[in-house]
C-alpha cells in the first residue's frame, strides 16, 4: 500500500492553544480520508501544516512522496487546496480566473485557457464564464474555488469544508465532482463537519477533537462506537415511563435516555427492524399506549457527544496563523 499522505506527531501551538497535539494520520494512494470534528478541532491546522502554510513545532509530514518541510515547493506542486472561504478574485472572470492560476503554474496562456474552459465545463459555469466573480452565488464560488485547486491535475487535493454554507442542491453538486476525481485516482482529504459528507465521500474517517485524533474508522464503525441502532419510543401516559424503559432494558445496549417532559425513551439496541418489532409487541401486552415510534441510526450530534463529550456548535473556533509560513 502506498500511502499518498503520512504525518507522525504533528504539534502545533498558538500562544497557550495547542491546536495539534500529536496528530497521526495516514492516507493512501486513491483514497479520500474525512477529517470530522467540531469547530476548532484542528481541522484546519492540520490542512495548513499538510499544505506548508504553517510549519509545525514538531513532528513530520510526506505529501506526495515529498517531505513538507524539507522541500516546500516541491510538494505545492504536487497539491491541490480549496480553503473554507472561495478564494477567487471578484473582479475577474471565472475564465480570467482559471486562466491566472494556469500561467501561475507556468502554462502557458494557450494551455491555461484550453485548462480553464474545459473546467468551467465540467463544473457546470461555461455560462457563467464571462461573468466577474463578484456576480457569481456562493455555490458557484465554491464551485469556481475548487476549479481553480484542479488547474494542474494535482494528484493529492485538499478540501476544507468544502461545503459548509452551500444549500442541499450545491452540496450534492459538489459531491458528484469529488466522486469523479477519485474516481479518477486523487487522492483526498476532506474536513467536515457533516457526518452524511463524510458516509458518502470517505473510505476511512478520522474524528479529532482538542488537537489530537481520538478515533478512525469508517462512519459505520464510528455510528456503532455510539449504539449502533436506537430505539426510540413515545409513551402516551408518562406515569408509565419507568416500566416501559424495565421493558425496554433487556433489548438495551447501554444506558436507556429519558425526557420526562416529551415522554421520549432512547435506547442504543442491535438486531434493526426484529428488535423493533420484539419491543412493540412487549409494550402492548404491558398495556403502554405508543404514541410514536421509531429505529433509526445515530446522527452527527449523537457520535461528537459520544466522542467528544460535546456537540459541534458549542466548539470555540480555531486559531487564526498570524503568518504564512514557508
Amino acid at each position: 500500500m502506498t500511502l499518498a499522505v503520512e504525518a507522525e506527531g504533528l504539534v502545533r501551538t498558538f500562544g497557550d492553544v495547542r491546536a495539534l497535539d500529536g496528530v497521526d494520520l495516514t492516507i493512501p494512494e486513491g483514497t479520500v480520508l474525512g477529517l470530522l470534528g467540531p469547530n476548532g478541532a484542528g481541522k484546519t491546522t492540520a490542512v495548513r501544516v499538510l499544505t506548508t502554510l504553517l510549519r509545525p513545532d514538531s513532528g513530520r509530514a510526506v505529501v506526495a512522496g515529498i517531505d513538507v518541510l524539507k522541500h516546500p515547493d516541491q510538494v505545492r506542486s504536487r497539491i491541490g487546496l480549496s480553503g473554507q472561504y472561495a478564494a477567487v478574485d471578484e473582479y475577474l472572470t471565472g475564465l480570467e480566473n482559471l486562466q491566472m492560476v494556469g500561467e501561475l503554474y507556468q502554462m502557458s496562456a494557450r494551455q491555461a485557457k484550453a485548462r480553464a474552459r474545459e473546467l468551467l465545463e465540467q463544473f457546470n459555469l461555461t455560462d457563467a464564464a464571462g461573468r466577474t466573480a463578484k456576480t457569481y452565488s456562493g455555490g458557484m464560488r465554491r464551485r469556481l474555488d475548487l476549479a481553480a485547486a484542479l488547474v494542474v491535475r494535482p494528484p493529492v487535493m485538499f478540501l476544507d469544508e468544502p461545503t459548509t454554507g452551500l444549500d442541499p442542491r450545491n452540496r450534492m453538486a459538489l459531491w458528484e465532482v469529488i466522486e469523479t476525481l477519485v474516481a479518477e485516482g486523487t487522492t483526498l482529504l476532506l474536513t467536515t463537519q457533516y457526518l452524511e459528507e463524510a458516509d458518502r465521500l470517505a473510505h476511512d474517517i478520522a474524528v479529532v477533537d482538542h488537537g489530537k485524533v481520538i478515533a478512525r474508522g469508517s462512519a459505520d464503525e464510528l455510528k456503532a462506537q455510539t449504539g449502533g441502532e436506537r430505539v426510540e419510543v413515545v409513551i402516551a401516559d408518562g406515569s408509565q415511563l419507568s416500566r416501559a424503559v424495565q421493558v425496554l432494558s433487556p433489548y438495551a445496549k447501554g444506558e436507556p435516555s429519558v425526557e420526562p417532559h416529551t415522554r421520549r425513551i432512547t435506547v442504543p439496541v442491535s438486531g434493526g427492524a426484529a428488535v423493533l418489532a420484539d419491543v412493540i409487541r412487549e409494550l402492548d401486552a404491558g398495556g403502554m399506549e405508543i404514541q410514536d415510534i421509531g429505529l433509526r441510526r445515530p446522527t452527527l450530534d449523537d457520535v461528537f457527544l459520544s466522542l467528544t463529550g460535546h456537540a459541534t456548535e458549542q466548539a470555540e473556533a480555531e486559531p487564526e496563523a498570524e503568518e504564512v509560513e514557508a
